[in-house]
């Protein structure tokens, strides 16, 4: 198997030292948060790959120090200082450390690329099992990406930085040293103000909530619910429906709402919504589940963060409540806090690329929203925000709440004992 390697140059984003050719646009602060958010959105993309192929991520930073960048990012990369020198020789440096400690191929990239995402850096490394070279162009005349096989020290030598010839120069520093380089699809910097509108641009387009709510018959919930739903303007609306017989699907066409079909199962009904959203953020929803007021602008707070892999809200029931609904919510807030183990009822949401590198939602009868947090906080925090989603206290109704606690309990306790998800769904 190959060791792949990512390393992020990036910057603790200071007031008055990061993004100082932006400054006279956004003010030393908003300099400062604009290096902070594209580098925590770089190594969001990075943590996909690490997710889907097992790449090692290191963070190369200036400012600050290692606690600093880990109370920052988290504590999941591997932090090292650049040290001393121009870009060329804390490259070469980091370079070095890499083949030097068993990488077979390397990827060095700065926080400045936005539009860099992990469609391109997987490309990034697949190129280095044919070339011994690679770069990823910039519309400047520089590279946002340099891809390495070997250690080529010549690389990083006697190179004008932040010059549009860079990326020329270095090409033929390569060719010099035996390499021929393949070039990637060329990509814009945010480095001058007149770049902002294209981060901007891109900005909103990561921050899109796309909700995916799946029915089978759920007609007397599901008008309630869109209109919520609806009332924060979210990106779109997906009823990933899995056979309906009643009203549900003339509701979802009235209200606008984006209709996939698909197979029954929940699973396999979100798997199918999530694959038509365009979203940058998914929303998991429950048909008889109200969100928040302000869930959209909740839900991008809450995935801004690198640190955080996915998210839900606090639990709390509608009415009409019944009896020991307070115990309910105070059992759930206790799983929260402790074990990080939202369910579906609470709405689940998650970055659009971290849900398809996690491997989406298992197909399966029962326990999917389960199996899927538990995967997720294997990579990051699974935060859960204060405001209440409100859900349908029918289950609790029907079956009382002490014998329906108990019974989730037992349905737990069978999925962490390996029992399979077709023999726990009878069990319901």
């Amino acid at each position: 198997m190959l060791r792949e390697r990512l390393i992020l140059f990036t910057r603790f984003p200071i007031a008055g030292k990061a993004k100082t050719r932006l400054i006279p646009a956004l003010g030393a602060e908003g300099a400062a948060e604009t290096q902070r958010q594209m580098t925590e959105l770089a190594l969001c993309r990075a943590v996909s790959l690490f997710i889907a192929r097992g790449v090692r991520i290191e963070v190369r930073y200036e400012g600050g120090d290692e606690e600093a960048m880990r109370d920052w990012l988290g504590p999941k990369p591997c932090y090292r200082p650049q040290g001393e020198g121009d870009l060329g020789q804390r490259i070469d440096r980091a370079t070095n450390e890499a083949f030097t400690e068993g990488c077979d191929s390397l990827v060095i990239i700065g926080a400045d690329c936005p539009r860099l995402d992990e469609t391109v850096l997987s490309q990034a490394f697949d190129a280095l099992r044919e070339n011994e070279v690679i770069f990823g162009p910039a519309q400047d005349g520089g590279y946002y990406l340099v891809g390495l096989r070997r250690p080529v020290p010549a690389l990083f030598q006697d190179i004008e930085w932040s010059t549009a010839h860079v990326l020329s120069d270095s090409i033929e520093k390569a060719r010099a040293s035996g390499s021929q380089p393949e070039l990637l699809v060329t990509l814009p910097d945010v480095d001058e103000p007149h770049d902002l509108d294209d981060w901007h641009a891109l900005q909103t387009q990561v921050e899109r909530v796309s909700v995916i709510i799946p029915t089978v018959n759920e007609a007397a919930h599901l008008a309630e619910t869109l209109r919520h739903v609806a009332a924060a303007q979210p990106h779109e609306i997906i009823i990933a429906d899995g056979g309906s017989t009643d009203e549900t699907l003339v509701i979802a066409t009235a209200a606008g709402a984006q209709i996939v079909c698909s197979g029954r199962g929940r699973g396999l009904q979100m798997n199918n919504g999530a694959q038509h959203a365009t979203g940058g953020l998914l929303f998991f929803l429950h048909a008889d589940t109200l969100p928040p007021t302000n869930y959209t602008q909740a839900i991008r707070e809450s995935m801004r963060s690198s640190k955080n892999m996915a998210g839900a809200f606090r639990f709390a029931l509608r009415e009409p409540r019944p009896a020991g609904a307070a115990l309910i919510e105070r059992f759930t807030a206790c799983r929260n806090h402790h074990h990080q183990l939202p369910y579906g009822d609470q709405g689940l949401f998650v970055r659009r690329a971290h849900f398809a590198a996690l491997g989406r939602y298992p197909e399966w009868p029962i326990l999917e929203d389960v199996d899927f947090i538990c995967r997720a906080r294997l990579h990051g925090r699974i935060v859960i925000h204060p405001a209440a989603a409100e859900t349908s206290g029918r289950r609790w109704q029907q079956a009382g709440v002490i014998r329906t606690m108990l019974r989730h309990q037992l349905i737990l306790i069978g999925y962490h004992a390996g029992l399979s998800p077709q023999r726990l769904a009878g069990w319901r």
